[in-house]
């Protein structure tokens, strides 16, 4: 429960706050008072040092002319955005492409730059893959647009090789068994890829560390969809053709706990994780 706030404060915070919004919306009193359908005095009135308070309904008004919340001008939130355009933009549903690194989710890293990014993917880690592999799972989707998506991988990676961003994995431990065995998913794929795809990630996770951090959980006992963490600002859960993005801040930090969730019980940590990668490059066929 919010403590009271004496009138004058809250007369105060107003006058602050309309003035702020004013500046921030490019609008005189003047044209404030015919959005709001009053005189310029009503507006100025308002403005001027005192204990006045609009009524509720030209508070209203005064917001929605704004395009402000009402709770926001008179000291009842800290946030400037109407409900509505908060919903708007908490919540979005963006298209995704076939590879996980196109332009938007590119950004998405460009912007979480010096932050801990924390992903959970959808089968083997896109910047994690290497050649053979995306042009292997790509190739038939993208066509040549799979080598494009290989550069755009590799220069991700080139990013957590600076050490500009603490990147950590969670994945399925049956993922990366069905991979070792080309089994399910990635029935067909050829051994010598296999082998590759394999010694590369060791060196990554020995190479890396303690930038990258790979656990590896069991999804008998927990479970993940795709989703991607980036810092405390942006959370991506990836659909297949679109991704699902959560900007408000508790919200993030709900994914974000769901990943912690995803490390307390994985079955391999990190430094585990490289040891188990060994053991599956002797079995496979």
């Amino acid at each position: 429960m919010q403590p009271l706030v004496d009138k004058r404060d809250r007369a105060q915070i107003f006058r602050q706050r309309l003035a702020q919004a004013l500046t921030l919306r490019g609008l005189t009193q003047s044209a404030l008072a015919r959005e709001v359908g009053v005189d310029r005095s009503t507006i100025s009135a308002l403005l001027a040092p005192g204990t006045r308070l609009p009524n509720a309904q030209l508070a209203a008004d005064c917001a929605q002319g704004l395009q402000v919340s009402s709770d926001w001008l008179l000291g009842l939130a800290q946030r400037m955005d109407r409900p509505d355009d908060v919903m708007a933009t908490a919540v979005l549903t963006i298209p995704a492409n076939r590879a996980l690194l196109d332009e938007t989710i590119f950004g998405w890293h460009k912007e979480a730059e010096g932050h801990k990014i924390r992903h959970v993917p959808a089968t083997l880690p896109d910047i994690l893959k290497t050649r053979a592999v995306v042009l292997w799972e790509y190739g038939e989707a993208l066509g040549p647009q799979a080598e494009d998506a290989f550069d755009r991988f590799s220069t991700q990676l080139g990013l957590l090789r600076g050490a500009r961003s603490d990147f950590e994995i969670a994945m399925p431990l049956h993922e990366i068994a069905s991979f070792a065995a080309a089994t399910g998913y990635w029935q067909g794929i050829p051994r010598a890829a296999r082998l590759e795809q394999i010694e590369h990630l060791i060196t990554l996770c020995d190479d890396l560390y303690p930038s990258l951090r790979l656990f590896l959980f069991d999804a008998h006992r927990v479970f993940s969809s795709p989703v991607t963490v980036f810092g405390s600002k942006l959370a991506a859960v990836y659909l297949g053709r679109v991704y699902v993005t959560f900007r408000d801040a508790e919200k993030v930090a709900e994914v974000s706990r769901h990943f912690d969730w995803l490390v307390r019980e994985a079955t391999f940590g990190t430094r585990q994780a490289a040891h188990h990668l060994r053991e599956l490059r002797g079995l496979v066929t």
